[in-house]
């Protein structure tokens, strides 16, 4: 909200000599926030001053362009010039090279003499030109900065002026005021006018605030039967939320079409950031700013009956004041007469009840409407406008009709029009609900010890009502603060007006707790360790196309998988929930290589988002403000998907640097593994590593994780080439991916550790052949539990097949490592541990020692 001080200095005691950096330097004590300055004498720079055209002569050049060369005076004929400076002649007429023709002899204009500066760091100098010397120029409007218009120069009479020649033109323009922008946030809606910055200034200041919608309340007529017929029929109001409340017409006749816009109406608007129109126009926008209530005009020659305010209907179509046509939707709320929508409520109005340049007779109207709907009109037709942001903050209810009564009084008084008489308000505005605030309580929250009166005073300054009760107040907002619903928000404005200075600055103590929960403690742990191992941990958007779904959610290529989709996806390229952390994950593998981090080792851990056995609910969903209740709580959590936790990893490059005696080892599948074995080990969980198949995963390296209840809870290894290729990955990329809520929910709560031996190891290896096919893993089990008690490791430390061993056969050796806890074992012991192993094997396998 721009706020021009000369404005502001009609509500609030400012100073003559305060800058905008003083008010907003006094704003922000109430907790308002700055945002920006505006000056236009940053920019702008005289003299610039009134000049009345003498002669004016056109001049074709060789260019085919025609100037006119002109005299200008721009001192009181018979008086002297007293500006001094290159290029000003003391007679007091300059003369000038002009390229417009809008103008004629005798018409006062706005002369930049030599020595101003105008926006752009543009220097006015005297200049040899068209074979003249120009000493000045004759402004445009954009010259000045003040309008686009640059298709002729600015005629004073077009504004209704006739001011002295030599008079400040800056002055007259009303350039020399200045702009304080605050950033009105969403609950103070009231600080979109000057009257609601006005009270705040005198809050800051300790300054009595005189209302002047108060004022002006008493000059306003009540309803008539000549009013203009209005009728409001909102059959469907979201959450039980009527679109109108209040609707207040007035019928202005008589007005004059031509009558313009006063320099210093136009002047304010374009301090506050709006561009000057039509007088008409103006004038509403100048109350929409001054009182917080938006108005709306309407030619009334243009309407087809009596206005009826109501909800759109299927297939509805209306052209907007930018001369686009938009689909309607049941939802918004428009304004219409016989003929059909003419505008949307409190968004934008309607082309076809436009005023123009040849209206005489107006409609003007009003309104208050509901938050939500002007805020989801707005957002639905990407439409946002200086109306539709103050309603969807909030709009008192009362000031309505004082708002109307203002734009009538301009309406009489600068375009010449008649007040009619006709006076319409219908009003289905409800009263707001009191709060109870008990005595103590702000004391308790601010840490502030506050007097009843400073309490009372506060309150009543911002226009409650205050009843002093046995237990503390019963406080009535005032209407034009919506935003106060509860004890909590009376408290922050006592506080606010107070002095946030004055809360003491004090160190909370923290509450005592139990610490991490178990599911906490157990992520904590697992992440942790994989950091320690060296992978970096990265987060990665949930939301992925139907296509990665389908690659990644199932086992089998072809499969579509049922998936999460969201109503409003940032990229309707990927509308869906993911249900692997794998897409994610990739994308920030793929991102971190194009720009040559070679070495990569990521993993990420967060939810994912399985649909089965849930059905979405179509139901509306509960009305923001307020808690929902149990029953609808239970509801909406039957109509969420299951949302497991996942963790997934990466690798691609290699596990060092290449440096001085440092040999670099690729990863590969083998490093997916192990950091999957060692997320499960962190929990106390042993996988079960076998053989499988995924389609994006390479056929013959692909390792399926399970739990010893034989629960599938996870896959590891090397991506398919063909995916790897087609996806434009790194070489040999290698992945996996666990359910890690199944792994918390299976993790050891305590490990008890064994007592270390004292007595020394016997080491036994052997190589057995087994087909090749048979996975190392399932042949290293049968090994483990047919050693016996004896036997404290196992480990496969080496492959082969090839030379020496049969065609289809395969070579696995293993270390096997036995101990005695009360002994020292005899290499007899160790062997025949060893040959139990090597029978268990040679039965469930088949498998033979190799020679």
């Amino acid at each position: 909200m721009r706020v021009p001080l000369s404005w502001l200095r009609d509500y609030a005691p400012v100073p003559e000599n305060a800058t905008a950096e003083d008010v907003l330097a006094t704003l922000v004590k109430v907790g308002l926030e700055e945002e920006d300055i505006h000056r236009p004498t940053d920019e702008l720079s005289g003299p610039i001053v009134v000049g009345q055209v003498l002669t004016m002569e056109p001049e074709t050049h060789s260019n085919g362009k025609t100037v006119n060369w002109c005299t200008v005076r721009v001192v009181p004929e018979g008086q002297e010039q007293t500006l001094t400076g290159k290029g000003i002649d003391p007679s007091g007429v300059q003369g000038i090279i002009c390229g417009a023709h809008n103008f004629t002899v005798g018409d006062k204009v706005v002369v930049t003499l030599p020595g101003a500066v105008l926006p752009g760091d543009f220097k006015i100098s005297a200049r040899k030109t068209y074979g003249h010397t120009s000493a000045g120029m004759i402004a445009s409007v954009r010259e000045l900065g003040i309008g686009e218009d640059h298709d002729g120069i600015l005629v004073l009479s077009t504004l209704g002026l006739d001011p002295e020649l030599g008079s400040d033109a800056m002055e007259l323009l009303g350039l020399y005021d200045s702009a304080a922008e605050i950033n009105v946030t969403p609950d103070r809606g009231y600080g979109f006018s000057l009257r609601g910055v006005a009270r705040e200034y005198c809050h800051a200041t300790r300054s009595p605030f005189t209302d002047p919608v108060a004022e002006l309340a008493p000059a306003v007529p009540a309803a008539n039967d000549a009013g203009f017929p209005v009728t409001l029929a909102d059959d469907a109001p979201i959450h039980g939320r009527p679109g109108c409340t209040r609707f207040v017409a007035r019928v202005v006749e008589g007005v004059d079409p031509s009558a313009p816009t006063p320099p210093w109406l136009s002047s304010r608007l374009r301090l506050a950031g709006i561009r000057s129109l039509s007088l008409p126009v103006d004038i509403s926008n100048y109350v929409m700013l001054e009182y917080g209530n938006p108005i709306h005009n309407y030619d009334l020659d243009t309407l087809r009956g009596g206005i009826t305010v109501r909800r759109a209907q299927q297939g509805e179509k209306l052209t907007t004041l930018d001369d686009k046509t938009r689909e309607l939707d049941p939802e918004d709320l428009l304004i219409t007469d016989e003929s059909g929508p003419i505008g949307m409520a409190g968004v934008m109005g309607g082309a076809t009840t436009e005023v123009s340049d040849s209206t005489t007779r107006i409609l003007v109207e009003a309104a208050r409407f509901d938050e939500i709907s002007i805020a989801r009109t707005a957002r639905r037709h990407r439409l946002p406008s200086e109306a539709s942001k103050r309603f969807e903050r909030g709009v008192d209810p009362q000031v309505a009709p004082v708002a109307a009564q203002r734009v009538v009084d301009l309406l009489v008084e600068l375009a010449g029009g008649t007040d009619s008489g006709a006076v319409t308000d219908v009003d289905r505005t409800v009263a707001l609900e009191t709060i109870e605030l008990p005595a103590g309580y702000t004391e308790a929250r601010v840490g502030v010890d506050y007097s009843p009166e400073t309490i009372e005073h506060s309150l009543r300054e911002i226009g409650a009502e205050v009843i002093e009760t046995a237990d503390g107040w019963t406080v009535t907002p005032p209407t034009w603060r919506p935003d106060l619903s509860d004890k909590e928000d009376l408290v922050e404005e006592i506080a606010r007006l107070d002095g946030y200075d004055k809360i003491p600055d004090r160190l909370p103590v923290a509450p005592p707790g139990r610490g991490f929960t178990r599911w906490q403690a157990a992520r904590r742990r697992v992440a942790n360790s994989l950091a320690a191992a060296g992978l970096t941990e990265v987060l990665s958007y949930p939301f992925v196309s139907q296509d990665e779904n389908d690659l990644w959610g199932s086992t089998e290529a072809g499969v579509t998988v049922t998936s999460v989709k969201l109503a409003n996806p940032i990229s309707e390229a990927k509308p869906l929930l993911r249900v692997s952390i794998l897409p994610g994950l990739l994308e920030v593998l793929k991102r971190n290589h194009s720009r040559g981090f070679r070495d990569l080792a990521l993993f990420e851990s967060g939810h994912v988002f399985l649909p089965e056995g849930y059905t979405p609910d179509t139901r509306p969903i509960p009305p923001l403000g307020q808690r929902p209740s149990e029953a609808e709580l239970a509801r909406l959590n039957t109509t969420i998907p299951d949302q497991p936790r996942k963790l997934a990893a990466v690798f691609t490059g290699n596990d060092v640097a290449a440096g001085p005696w440092v040999t670099p080892r690729r990863l590969d599948w083998q490093d997916a593994l192990d950091t999957a074995t060692l997320a499960a080990a962190v929990l106390g969980v042993e996988l079960t590593v076998t053989q499988g198949q995924h389609q994006a995963f390479h056929p013959g390296r692909t390792a399926v994780l399970s739990t010893a209840d034989g629960a599938v809870i996870g896959v590891a290894g090397e991506l398919h080439p063909k995916l790897v290729a087609a996806h434009n990955l790194p070489e040999r990329t290698c992945v996996m991916e666990l359910d890690l809520s199944a792994l918390i929910e299976r993790e050891i709560p305590s490990v008890v550790a064994e007592a270390i031996s004292g007595y020394p190891a016997a080491t036994q290896d052997v190589a057995l052949v087994v087909d090749g096919d048979l996975p190392a893993a399932q042949l290293l089990a049968t090994v483990e539990s047919g050693a016996g008690d004896l036997l404290e490791s196992a480990s496969v430390f080496d492959v082969y097949s090839g030379t020496g061993v049969a065609e289809g056969k395969k070579s696995v050796a293993i270390a096997m490592r036995f101990r005695a806890s009360d002994r020292t074992l005899t290499a007899d012991e160790a062997t025949e541990a060893r040959n139990a192993a090597v029978a268990a094997a040679e039965s469930a396998h088949g498998a033979q020692l190799r020679s």
